[in-house]
């Protein structure tokens, strides 16, 4: 792959993390707690609203970089299921993102638009694990890009 591409591509990959797992740290550890103990989903919504339009496209780019700097890494997609410890940090990454997507989709169509200020631990549940898989799947990238990952052998 050229430098330039690669380095555009990890860049960006990095950036959608951050914006990612940046937004969902200060939505479970700022907003959420304050919006719990003075039971106002609005203060939940409030947030939600401004960062999706900037969260949902920085997931989007993780995505669509994370596929192209796999099969950087790898090789084809029949590659990435392979028993070596660089595949099963991509496998793991494939996981955590089924998860989000799972937790996400959830959250997008059953819990927000029934959400009220009595029901916020449910919502709550939801960001705590989105939060912590957002900080795994940083973790995950760290470990493929700085050669941790023989912890996934």
């Amino acid at each position: 792959m050229n430098p330039s591409l690669y380095y555009t591509l990890i860049s960006l990959h990095i950036l959608g993390a951050c914006i990612w797992t940046g937004g969902h740290l200060v939505l479970a550890v700022s907003v959420l707690p304050r919006a719990w103990r003075e039971k106002r989903s609005d203060l939940i919504r409030a947030f939600e609203g401004p960062y999706e339009r900037i969260g949902i496209p920085a997931l989007g780019v993780q995505i669509v970089t994370g596929i192209w700097l796999a099969w950087h890494l790898l090789g084809a997609p029949s590659h990435w299921l392979v028993a070596s410890p660089a595949a099963h940090a991509v496998q793991f990454k494939l996981i955590l993102l089924a998860l989000t997507a799972a937790f996400a989709l959830n959250a997008r169509l059953r819990v927000i638009p029934n959400l009220r200020d009595d029901n916020i631990p449910v919502l709550g549940f939801h960001i705590i694990s989105v939060t912590t898989l957002g900080v795994l799947f940083v973790l995950t990238g760290i470990a493929l890009r700085f050669g941790g990952f023989p912890f996934f052998s």
